[in-house]
């Protein structure tokens, strides 16, 4: 698949137009450590004040969602369950709050690099297809952190490629949000059909239509 490096101009649409966009494209971290590159296979799109209940800017601006608001092109990092990091790319013109979850990636460069990183002090071996397999272990294996909440994705370490034609893929409803966000009615999580490191599906317990 041909890629290319998109201009920020492409993100000024909402994350359900840029979501679908972002399959099959390439994210590329540099770090002291080496550099990883992700092929991604599954994401999910969401919108903000007061339009989609599964989004953390449902009710609005606060401290923790501020770079949702920002600028189109950088990264939105929160923690989630006390113990995780999970990733965005932030989407619509500034003042508007959309951002893509990243959950699911293929590592296409540094596999060494993002294996020792999930790894850590287990020493167990972990298949290629799980690496980068949700959207946590994304940004383990990519080497991001919470620290990177509004990086640019156009300025180093960052780099990303889009494919040159919209991929083939399916959608479903998001895994583990919770209330009418989890049902039926959001159907915006976007993967690519087959692929091996899509994370599997898991509805929320307390998610309704």
């Amino acid at each position: 698949m041909t890629l290319y490096r998109p201009a920020r101009d492409e993100f000024l649409a909402s994350s359900l137009e840029v979501a679908p966009r972002l399959l099959g494209a390439v994210l590329r971290h540099d770090s002291p450590d080496g550099a990883v590159a992700l092929r991604i296979t599954e994401v999910e799109a969401y919108i903000g004040d007061g339009l989609d209940p599964g989004s953390h800017a449902f009710r609005g601006r606060t401290k923790r969602n501020a770079v949702m608001y920002g600028p189109p092109g950088h990264v939105y990092t929160y923690f989630t369950y006390g113990m995780h990091v999970c990733a965005n790319v932030v989407c619509s013109p500034e003042g508007e709050a959309t951002a893509v979850l990243l959950r699911a990636a293929e590592v296409v460069e540094g596999e060494d690099l993002a294996e020792h990183r999930r790894v850590g002090a287990s020493g167990r071996r972990i298949p290629h297809r799980d690496l980068a397999r949700g959207p946590a272990r994304l940004v383990v294996a990519a080497g991001m952190s919470l620290a990177d909440d509004g990086a640019d994705l156009f300025r180093s370490p960052f780099e990303l490629e889009l494919p040159t034609e919209k991929a083939e893929y399916a959608t479903g409803p998001r895994t583990g949000v919770s209330g009418r966000g989890g049902g039926g009615g959001f159907p915006w999580r976007y993967w690519l059909p087959g692929d091996p490191t899509v994370s599997p599906y898991k509805r929320h317990p307390k998610s309704h239509d």
